[in-house]
Order: C-alpha cells, then structure tokens, then sequence
C-alpha cells in the first residue's frame, strides 16, 4: 500500500485463481454461510453473513461484478494489507486492473461495483473494519506488470500475461504499447487445469486432485505414480504448445521479439517448452500486477493531487 495525503492506496490484482495485493496473495475461492461456520480462521463477516476466504474455487466469469464474491474478496485484500500495519480505520483508493480489452468496456461498470459502499464495516481474521472507499482506479492488466521496466524495452516487446482465466498480449515497441496489438483470449492455466482432469480420467478411470495439477505446474514434478506424472506433463506441453501457437497468431516473433511472460502460466512455460532464455523474460513476482497498480495509480493521483 501507498499513503497519498490522508489516503491509502492499495493495488489489487483480482485474478481468477489469486487475489493478489503488493504483499500478500491468496485463493480467490468463497463460501458463503447464513450461521457461523464450524472453521473461522480465514472467515469474513459482511452484513450478517459469513465467508471463507481462499474455500473452494471461483470459476470464470467475464463479469465480475455478476455476484458479491469479488466485493467480498475485495474486502478480504484491503485488510490482508492494513493488517500489517495494525489499520483498521482507513480512507483507502482502490487500484485494480481488468484484461486489456476489456478495460474500456467494463471500467466504469468494475468501479461502481467496486465503490457502491462509501463507508463498510465488515471484520476478517476476528479483528473489525471500518473503510471508506475514496475512489477506483482501474488500469488494464498485463501492461501493470512491466510498468516499472518498460522504459528498458527498446525495438519490439510482447508481454504475455497468463492468468488463471485469460491470457492477455499486448506489444511494446521501442518503450511505447502499441493499443492496435492489444488481444485478450479466454485461455488461461485453469483450461490447462480442465484438460489434464479430463485426460487423466479417459486414461485412468481415475479423478485427480487439482492441487496435484497445480503442484506439477508449479514445480515441474510432484511425488505421483510416473504414469500418473506423464500424463500431466504430456497435457501441460500440449496447453504450452498451443500458447505460443496462439501468440504468432498475434504477431509473436521469437527471432526478432523479446517476449516478457507474468502471470501463472509462466511456470508453464518454464517446465514444459523449449524457450530461448536470451528472449524470454520472466516477471515472477506473482505480486507484480497489483504492485504496478499501486505506482500507476500513485503516479496519476500526484499529477492531479486532486481526489
């Protein structure tokens, strides 16, 4: 979080899988309870109902503001970064981030959703909240990524932000995006996700846990059957494959582009392509997006001082 004036700027990157904020990152799963869950120890509690934090898994939506669970989820970020600093009163300006072509579009749409509180009170993590949202500023995801490094990117850039729902591509030439090159496809890790469940049942006649799934692509391995292991990998260089298919059908040049891959995904690539590491960049910091958004939107605020 940034402090401008009396405010707080806290970045949040609302990501199909995570909900990221600068400093801390976790499950974008909720359940929702109308009496108080046997477990509490990630509960919120919103206008007399209670939620589990990081419970079970939010599919995708195009929509965010279909339902309450990314509000809620929202109120959960904003205190996992007051908490470190012992908030709990805080008057706050919301940066967020939406898939590149989607940002125009659903900008003013995200930002009311965000915002129809003035004032809340909720409590998470058995300690009680008292925010006012001052403001949402919403940027588009991908480019918040690299924006502290894009004055390094001379000739021509790609920056592929692979998410959990979407992969976004945008291209950056000699430090300046070009908006034509802009593409969102609804062709994240999670479709990897789908495919391996899919597979190894038809091969198998057996279900496999998604944190297995999730351990193979993070790490490349997991301590599973070798065919079992197979299985996942095969699945996962076929998901890789068909991302650096889709990214030439965007223009995607490896012999004369720098590719710059943040998201998810990027532990995809690492283990299950071939890449070449003089021209494939990684931006492993999975809190990257919502740090970006905290400098954005700190950066606009300042030119304006006004809110």
């Amino acid at each position: 979080m940034i402090k401008f004036n009396d405010k707080i700027i806290i970045g949040i990157d609302h990501g199909y899988g995570n909900m990221k904020t600068a400093n801390h990152h976790f499950k974008s799963g909720i359940m929702c309870f109308n009496s108080k869950p046997l477990f509490t120890k990630n509960m919120l509690v919103y206008e007399n109902r209670y939620y589990l934090i990081g419970e079970g898994h939010k599919e995708f939506t195009a929509e965010k503001v279909n339902d309450e669970d990314y509000y809620v989820l929202t109120l959960a970020a904003v205190a996992t970064e007051l908490e470190d600093s012992g908030i709990t009163n805080a008057d706050v300006i919301l940066a967020v981030g939406l898939p590149l072509t989607w940002t125009a579009g659903q900008n003013e749409k995200f930002s009311a959703y965000l915002s129809k509180n003035e004032t809340v009170d909720f409590n998470y993590h058995h300690r009680d909240y008292h925010i006012k949202i001052s403001g949402v500023k919403v940027y588009p995801q991908g480019y918040a990524a690299v924006a502290d490094i894009v004055s390094q990117m001379n000739s021509v850039n790609m920056i592929a932000d692979i998410g959990n729902g979407t992969m976004n591509i945008l291209q950056i030439i000699n430090k300046f995006p070009v908006t034509k090159t802009m593409a969102t496809e609804k062709y994240g890790t999670y479709q990897c996700t789908l495919a391996v469940r899919e597979q190894f049942t038809r091969r198998t006649s057996r279900n496999i846990d998604d944190s297995i799934i999730d351990e193979v692509f993070i790490n490349g391995t997991a301590d599973i059957g070798k065919e079992d292991l197979k299985i996942i990998k095969e699945v996962a260089g076929e998901y890789v494959s068909d991302i650096f298919r889709r990214l030439r059908e965007h223009g995607y040049d490896e012999n004369t582009m720098k590719l710059y891959i943040t998201g998810g995904g990027g532990c995809l690539v690492k283990h299950f392509y071939k890449y070449n590491p003089n021209r494939v960049i990684f931006i492993d910091d999975i809190c990257a997006a919502a740090k970006g958004y905290e400098n954005l939107a700190d950066i606009q605020l300042r030119k304006n001082e006004i809110i």
